[in-house]
C-alpha cells in the first residue's frame, strides 16, 4: 500500500504549495489594492487574487480529503479489489484527462498574459495584469505538470494490480 500513501501524500504536500502560493498572492494583491499607487502592481493584483482563490479552494480541498482518500483506496484494494477497476481506475483516468484540459487553459492564460504585457501601455494596469497572470498561470502549469506525472504513475500502478 506504499504506492497509495506515496501518491496521496505527495498530493497533500503539493496542496500545501497551492495554499501557500494562494496566501502569498492574496497578500500581494491586498497590498497592491489597498496601499499601492503603482498601476503595474494594482493591475497585477486582480489575476493574482482570482487565481489565488482557485489555489486556496483546490489546495484546501485536496488537503482536507487526502487522508480519507488513502483510507478509501486502501480499503478498496484490500477488501473489494474489483472496485479498483470499476471505481478508482475510472476516477484516475478522469483526473489525468482533466490535466490535459488544465494544461491548455494554463497555456492560453500564459499567451493572454504575454499579449497583455506586450501590447498594454507602458507602466499600465494592463501590463501589470499580464505580469500577475503570467506568474500565476506559469505556477499552476508547473505544479500541474508534477501532479499529472504522479497521477499517471499511480494510474499505471492501479492498472497493474491483479484483477479480483
Amino acid at each position: 500500500m506504499q504506492q497509495i500513501n506515496d501518491y496521496f501524500g505527495a498530493e497533500r504536500l503539493e496542496s500545501l504549495l497551492f495554499i501557500m502560493a494562494g496566501i502569498v498572492a492574496l497578500g500581494i494583491a491586498a497590498y497592491a489594492l489597498l496601499a499601492s499607487k503603482n498601476a503595474l502592481l494594482r493591475g497585477a493584483a486582480w489575476p493574482l487574487a482570482l487565481v489565488a482563490l482557485i489555489q486556496l479552494g483546490v489546495g484546501g480541498g485536496v488537503f482536507l480529503r487526502s487522508h480519507k482518500d488513502i483510507a478509501r483506496v486502501q480499503s478498496i484494494v484490500q477488501v473489494e479489489a474489483q472496485r479498483v477497476r470499476s471505481e478508482e481506475i475510472p476516477r484516475m483516468e478522469a483526473v489525468v484527462n482533466n490535466f490535459v484540459r488544465y494544461r491548455w487553459i494554463e497555456i492560453g492564460l500564459l499567451v493572454a498574459a504575454i499579449l497583455l504585457h506586450a501590447f498594454g501601455p507602458a507602466a499600465s494596469a494592463w501590463r501589470g495584469a499580464g505580469i500577475g497572470l503570467f506568474f500565476q498561470a506559469g505556477l499552476m502549469l508547473a505544479l500541474d505538470f508534477f501532479a499529472e506525472r504522479r497521477a499517471i504513475v499511480y494510474l499505471d500502478w492501479l492498472r497493474a494490480l491483479p484483477a479480483a
